[in-house]
């Protein structure tokens, strides 16, 4: 069967929707029937989705812990007290970078610190590979990862202490996985044969990467229009986090290409995480 043949069929797309959930969550679904390129685009076009979906989930139960910090007669009047990082506002976004972090197995963050610890082996491409191969995570490694999600849970504080909580999670969750689809942009090889990355390296249209960008920023916009306060401004906020993240994650990925010689599952879960960071340190800084 042809690649058109398989993305237009509706057992392809289902097989891609299959790849994506069974990929990027936790949920246990059946395997796809097939793997193939038009598959693995299918899957790739889908994590935008399937983040924003995690997003919510994650925001519910960060909702939840400022609801039973806060009590609710204070949640009921958020959005006119002043901006304020509570005790609060630091356990619920300790706690939503928890749950996303459980929701996908903490596949994503695995990959960063694997990756951070092929860029600082100092040895060749082919050798650093190994290194992120092994699974075991070295000092680097761990000090990325730790610092992380202290910028992920820090800057994620300080936007729900603005009372734009639920908005972040989501714009910054869903521009990490759109990292992801341009990560798999043709023309972007992978680093190895085998494994995901030599799976959905280059499946990617850049015209349909461009598509989804413009989507995701269209989402972030809307999201505003449906928030509480200072809605102009955060119109232009919110998008420009989209760009902000993207752009961390450009300079990782440049970098892992010309390391490694192309892109790994690892690379892919690496330049999710920092564009998740990036996009949530300039909604705090907005």
């Amino acid at each position: 069967m042809t690649e058109q043949a398989a993305t237009g069929s509706p057992g392809g797309f289902l097989d891609g929707v299959r790849l994506a959930v069974g990929t990027f969550t936790v949920l246990r679904v059946r395997p796809p029937s097939r793997v193939d390129r038009g598959v693995a685009r299918t899957a790739i076009l889908l994590a935008p989705v399937v983040g924003a979906a995690l997003a919510v989930i994650a925001a519910m139960a960060g909702l939840a812990v400022r609801y039973v910090a806060s009590g609710p007669d204070s949640l009921a009047h958020l959005s006119g007290s002043q901006p304020r990082i509570t005790t609060a506002n630091v356990l619920a976004a300790a706690l939503t970078i928890s749950v996303l972090a459980l929701l996908t197995r903490g596949l994503h963050l695995d990959g960063l610190a694997d990756t951070a610890d092929g860029l600082a082996s100092g040895r060749p491409a082919d050798e650093a590979l190994e290194v992120m191969r092994r699974g075991d995570v070295g000092a680097l490694g761990a000090a990325t990862l730790m610092l992380t999600l202290l910028v992920q849970v820090a800057a994620l504080a300080t936007v729900m202490s603005a009372h734009h909580g639920s908005l972040g999670v989501v714009t910054a969750v869903v521009t990490g996985r759109l990292a992801i689809v341009w990560a798999c942009l043709r023309g972007i090889p992978a680093a190895r044969p085998g494994g995901l990355g030599a799976a959905v390296a280059g499946v990617v249209p850049r015209l349909i990467a461009f598509a989804w960008t413009l989507a995701v920023l269209g989402l972030a916009g809307a999201l505003v229009l449906l928030d509480d306060d200072e809605t102009r401004r955060q119109l232009f906020f919110a998008p420009l986090a989209v760009l902000v993240g993207l752009a961390v994650a450009f300079v990782l990925l440049r970098r892992c290409v010309r390391r490694f010689g192309g892109v790994t599952g690892d690379v892919l879960g690496a330049v999710c995480e920092v564009a998740t960071a990036g996009a949530l340190l300039a909604l705090a800084a907005g």
